[in-house]
């Protein structure tokens, strides 16, 4: 199936943002400047128990990458390469912060072009400063008081100190 033209090229940035850090914004931006449209597709995951609902991460992001016009925000369930299919998107493209994030994102990657060979993934490093940075970090600091004002974007840090009072309190 070819990709269409029509409003240049779309890349897919997929992930659960539960929440969305600044690593993530460092590969929302830097993937904004590779490809003419970024759509941040958050994954409805009914598996996991995220911190933030669907509509509040939704809510978030956008808020987030507001300054960004070539940049959306949207949600999906089911096979990532089915969305890709349906938004007709030119590429998928994952971050990857160390050697452990590459196997998996390896077989994923394999993966989605075994079941459409038409979707190419490209891996992105985030800038050192984020090398290390995770969501799951982030809560975990958050829930022992920690302060995670520069590991997320302004909005974020409002909304988890909102859900962890304590947060930022530790010195």
């Amino acid at each position: 199936m070819s990709r269409s033209t029509s409003g240049g090229r779309l890349a897919v940035y997929p992930g659960t943002f539960d929440p969305v850090t600044n690593g993530h914004l460092d590969i929302i931006e830097r993937g904004s400047r590779l490809f003419d449209r970024v759509d941040v597709a958050i994954l409805e995951n009914v598996e996991k128990e995220p911190l933030f609902t669907l509509e509040e991460r939704v809510a978030l992001i956008r808020e987030s990458v507001a300054a960004w016009p070539q940049v959306s925000v949207s949600t999906f369930s089911g096979l990532l390469v089915d969305y890709v299919r349906r938004c007709r998107a030119h590429a998928i493209v994952r971050g990857l912060r160390a050697i452990s994030d590459f196997e998996y994102e390896f077989h994923m990657a394999l993966m989605n072009r075994r079941l459409d060979p038409e979707v190419e993934t490209v891996f992105m490093m985030p800038a050192e400063t984020y090398s290390y940075l995770s969501s799951r970090l982030v809560k975990e600091v958050a829930s022992l008081g920690g302060d995670v004002s520069g590991l997320v974007p302004p909005p974020v840090a409002r909304a988890i100190l909102a859900r962890f009072p304590g947060a930022g309190k530790r010195r």
